[in-house]
């Protein structure tokens, strides 16, 4: 960590929105920067000093912040603080910004439509069981900013949604992974392109000796990056072709098409990490997959129902 150049060290710093995020960047800065909080519920409690809780825009109008932090919830559009946020909008920043700010490590980061949740889980599986020093994060796991006793080994699998990526300006991945793109959360981006835009920042955001990993069959995922001038590898990731890993799998979770895809991604990271692939199949083979997202509610010898929940949020 190199004081001088940190953007957010002894800075004046709104953080915005006090859940599990906001909350978790609090006791990150508090010590390192000059920290205020707001949070449209002025009755939240949170434990803090006296003189860091705003709860008025007459005291937030008093002061100049230097930088204003903002949970991935708020819609600058739609909120309290929004004609301070977009006078302001070059402050703005996200915990991944901090995360970035502070730990350089390497980063695998996970967006897309569906699969997020299931993908990042099944990623910090392998890698654990590697003997990785892998910490899930972000919108599956702990907030970025809430892990402990990071070393320079230490690897991050971080479940991104559209609202990080979309306020987000430093953060960078070294891996980076879009499952898939359909139609979602437009309530929030107002149109399709604004969506589309928010997940390719983790492209747009990687340098040239990053690495990309996108679906192959997706038309709005190859129209964007025809479109772009993107400057990492990209590897296109076929989930409709197996390979030894896939006929050798015993466990019933990865027969369904969607999680097929989600495993097709982690396949491929493998891969390029150069894992050993007796270990991978066995971690596979035992993974159970997400509380509540599939179960089996049916089964006979011809026969089988299974329950699928969608793991889409952001």
């Amino acid at each position: 960590m190199i004081k001088s150049k940190n953007i957010f060290l002894e800075k004046k710093i709104l953080i915005y929105g006090l859940g599990k995020s906001g909350v978790s960047s609090h006791k990150f800065l508090n010590n390192k920067a000059e920290v205020y909080l707001f949070d449209d519920d002025i009755k939240k409690n949170i434990k803090c000093k006296s003189n860091q809780r705003l709860n008025s825009l007459k005291e937030i109008s008093k002061i100049k912040f230097d930088k204003i932090i903002i949970s991935p919830g708020i819609d600058i559009s739609h909120c309290k603080l929004s004609k301070i946020l977009k006078k302001n909008f070059s402050k703005i920043y996200t915990d991944l910004d901090v995360l970035y700010s502070f730990y350089k490590n390497k980063c695998i980061t996970i967006t897309g439509t569906n699969g997020k949740s299931t993908t990042a889980k099944i990623m910090h599986e392998v890698l654990s069981d590697q003997k990785y020093d892998s910490r899930l994060m972000g919108n599956i796991g702990n907030p970025v900013l809430s892990e402990k006793k990071i070393t320079k080994k230490t690897i991050f699998v971080i479940e991104a949604s559209s609202y990080q990526l979309e306020y987000s300006k430093i953060f960078t991945s070294k891996y980076a992974v879009i499952l898939n793109i359909t139609p979602d959360h437009l309530e929030r981006h107002k149109n399709l392109k604004n969506y589309i835009n928010a997940k390719f920042k983790l492209l747009v955001s990687q340098s040239n000796e990053s690495i990309a990993f996108v679906k192959k069959n997706d038309q709005l995922i190859s129209k964007k990056i025809n479109n772009s001038n993107l400057k990492q590898k990209i590897i296109k990731v076929d989930e409709l072709k197996t390979n030894k890993i896939f006929d050798q799998l015993k466990n019933k979770y990865f027969l369904t098409s969607g999680n097929k895809e989600n495993l097709s991604f982690v396949l491929k990271i493998s891969k390029i990490l150069k894992l050993n692939n007796k270990i991978l199949l066995r971690t596979l083979n035992k993974f159970k997959g997400l509380k509540y997202r599939q179960q089996i509610i049916f089964e006979n010898k011809n026969l089988k129902f299974l329950q699928c929940f969608l793991d889409n949020l952001n």
